[in-house]
């Protein structure tokens, strides 16, 4: 004989445990079906039952950005690119980047700086705070205010999240952004790409230079140096990578220039040369 009473418990029981779960898998499903999305139908579906993580990049929050950072800095040195471990020059690269994350636009999330062994004129960043330096750079700079002036222009990248709106551009333009977002793995591919060849629009590259000059100018640093050393640069003859992808040149340096004029600092730190040699000596 059955029980009557029992079975109506346990099912009411059940109904509490699936019904709410249930209603709000197809209101999130019914919501991001009706969404309009050019170009690509939206699949949730797959998303939900597989627990894929799902990035939305028109406001992605600090702490999701710098673990997407995390997974984009794992793939680049694991097969991309070749770090350089001497202590020395780490520590020596990590203490510049420090003081000026401390006063840039972004200050509150962790910074990661790494030397590259490359000879290269180069650096770049991606998202959460991770910043790359060649060594070509450290050795074609004269002087740490030089290559401070490159560390803060890509912490201008940083504080500006170019990458973030280029990342969001390069997957509308793959068809792999969805009214969902934008998942893990493609996220991870599309950073990494962006990281080594990143399309520098002249937008961003005026935005990271407004902002490195201002971080380098809270920090102490001499204001002439960053323009220095692209003068320096361009005056070998041929663009290095540095400045080969960062379009308009001449008047980014002209812009600068303007800036230093309007707001000129007393701040002439970091132009001692020889100090500058001894501490990358490492590298001769």
């Amino acid at each position: 004989m059955i029980d009557r009473k029992g079975f109506l418990a346990n099912y009411r029981a059940w109904r509490r445990r699936w019904f709410y779960p249930l209603i709000s898998l197809v209101v999130a499903l019914s919501l991001c079906l009706t969404t309009p999305m050019p170009g690509r139908a939206l699949d949730l579906l797959p998303f939900l039952l597989q627990g894929v993580q799902v990035f939305q990049l028109s406001n992605i929050s600090p702490s999701q950005e710098v673990d997407l950072g995390k997974q984009i800095n794992q793939e680049l040195v694991s097969s991309e690119v070749r770090l350089n471990r001497n202590r020395e020059i780490n520590d020596y690269v990590e203490q510049i980047g420090r003081r000026l994350a401390a006063n840039s636009d972004r200050p509150n999330i962790p910074y990661t700086f790494q030397v590259v062994e490359d000879n290269a004129i180069n650096a770049f960043a991606t998202l959460g705070g991770y910043v790359y330096v060649n060594t070509g750079l450290l050795k074609a700079a004269d002087n740490e205010a030089e290559l401070a002036s490159v560390i803060a222009h890509e912490i201008g990248h940083i504080g500006g999240k170019h990458v973030i709106k280029q990342m969001r551009q390069k997957a509308l333009q793959s068809g792999v952004l969805t009214a969902a977002g934008l998942d893990r793995n493609s996220a991870v591919k599309i950073g990494v790409q962006l990281a080594r060849d990143l399309p520098r629009s002249r937008q961003n590259e005026y935005d990271a230079d407004r902002r490195g000059l201002r971080t380098l100018t809270r920090t102490g640093y001499s204001q002439s140096a960053m323009v220095s050393f692209m003068k320096k640069l361009l005056g070998k003859g041929s663009a290095p990578t540095f400045l080969s992808s960062h379009p308009g040149t001449s008047d980014r340096i002209a812009a600068l220039q303007r800036s230093i004029n309007t707001q000129p600092s007393n701040g002439r730190y970091g132009l001692d040369n020889s100090t500058y040699k001894a501490n990358i000596q490492a590298l001769r």
